[in-house]
């Protein structure tokens, strides 16, 4: 088609599948291409860049709801860099606590290892290890229950 590209051309100049071309299609991140007389869809240039946005905005960890809103926004006809800095710094937060959730774990984990030649030999009705671990600041009320 020498006036636009179909699903299976857009797919590959982007690297996506075909499903989720159409997916992002559905969900607002595409709008919805032209089609010709027998119900193919034809896409303009411009849907591979948008596409490519759509992948970079996702390799940095924004979710297809803010995606959306970027493009909202952008489509509104403002720039939409102010709500992209703040999206930003809410995902730096979010980064920090789930690193200091995970530096605590680290600490539990290694405490727990270190205790554990000392208490696999004692006896526990199911596991001496975690039987015999005194975590530290919980109790019984407030351990994480699975």
């Amino acid at each position: 088609m020498a006036d636009g590209m179909t699903i299976g051309q857009l797919s590959r100049t982007v690297g996506l599948s075909p499903r989720t071309v159409r997916f992002y299609e559905r969900i607002g991140l595409l709008p919805e291409p032209r089609r010709t007389a027998s119900g193919y869809r034809v896409y303009e240039d411009d849907a591979a860049e948008r596409l490519r946005f759509v992948l970079k905005c996702k390799l940095v960890g924004l979710s297809l709801d803010e995606i959306a809103q970027i493009l909202a926004i952008r489509g509104g006809g403002r720039a939409p860099c102010a709500h992209v800095l703040e999206l930003i710094d809410r995902k730096l937060a979010d980064v920090a606590r789930q690193l200091a959730q995970l530096q605590s774990l680290k600490s539990q984990l290694c405490e727990l290892r270190a205790e554990a030649d000392a208490t696999m030999t004692q006896e526990g009705r199911y596991c001496s290890i975690i039987e015999h671990h005194g975590l530290r600041g919980t109790t019984a009320s407030t351990a994480p229950r699975s």
